[in-house]
């Protein structure tokens, strides 16, 4: 019992890391979402075509090989980052690419008389687009966020590949060290799934809380 108490606290030690990948790389994700979903609606074609390289780029490339990249290519340009900088932007701007789109589309849905609104309060496009068309969108944005966090969340596994000390990886030293493989797997699927369960209650309760403040202005 105390070597098995032992080897649950590693495991515990690799939902710590696993939870900062997943907190840190859905903060990317959200940041590059706006910036590239945006880009994609920009009047400036400059901007459109980098947003779009982007976006298709990751979207079209294996995660895996993108970690990697990051990982052990950047050095080469003198670019070295610890595995765990490493999983944040490679997972980051792997999922930002699918979340851009969402942001692209929730803006897109949003109704003709809304921007015909802005116009009518003499507001700017980008005023118009922060006060009116972005709050919105946004709880329009958040079901699919919340499937991008969850996807992120699993995805974080594949850092066990660049030896970082996440869920997976931790499950693999227990396996190793015990030889029994059913304990430390259940152990981590449970975990996964509890923080997955997490972050679908998370989004549901910030989409209600939103939803009762936007009611005035869909109406």
């Amino acid at each position: 019992m105390t070597a098995w108490a032992g080897y649950i606290e590693l495991i515990l030690e690799g939902a710590v890391v696993t939870i900062k990948l997943t907190l840190m790389g859905s903060v990317l994700a959200l940041v590059v979402a706006f910036i590239a979903g945006l880009g994609r609606l920009s009047r400036f074609f400059a901007v459109r075509a980098l947003a779009t390289a982007y976006i298709e780029f990751f979207r079209g490339t294996s995660i895996f090989v993108q970690l990697f990249w990051v990982y052990f290519v950047l050095p080469l340009f003198g670019i070295t980052l610890t595995p765990l900088q490493a999983g944040v932007l490679g997972l980051g701007l792997n999922v930002g690419a699918y979340a851009a789109e969402v942001v692209r589309g929730a803006v897109q849905s949003i109704g003709k008389e809304q921007y015909e609104a802005c116009t009518a309060l003499n507001l700017g496009r980008w005023q118009g687009m922060r006060h009116v068309i972005l709050p919105q969108a946004f709880l329009v944005m958040l079901p699919t966020f919340g499937n991008n966090a969850i996807e992120l969340l699993k995805a974080t596994s594949i850092v066990s590949l660049i030896s970082l000390a996440d869920l997976t990886f931790q499950a693999q030293v227990v396996r190793s060290q015990t030889g029994n493989t059913m304990v430390p797997f259940t152990t981590i699927l449970v975990i996964y799934f509890a923080l997955a369960m997490l972050i679908t209650w998370g989004i549901r309760r910030l989409e209600r809380r939103l939803s009762r403040g936007l009611d005035g202005v869909r109406a």
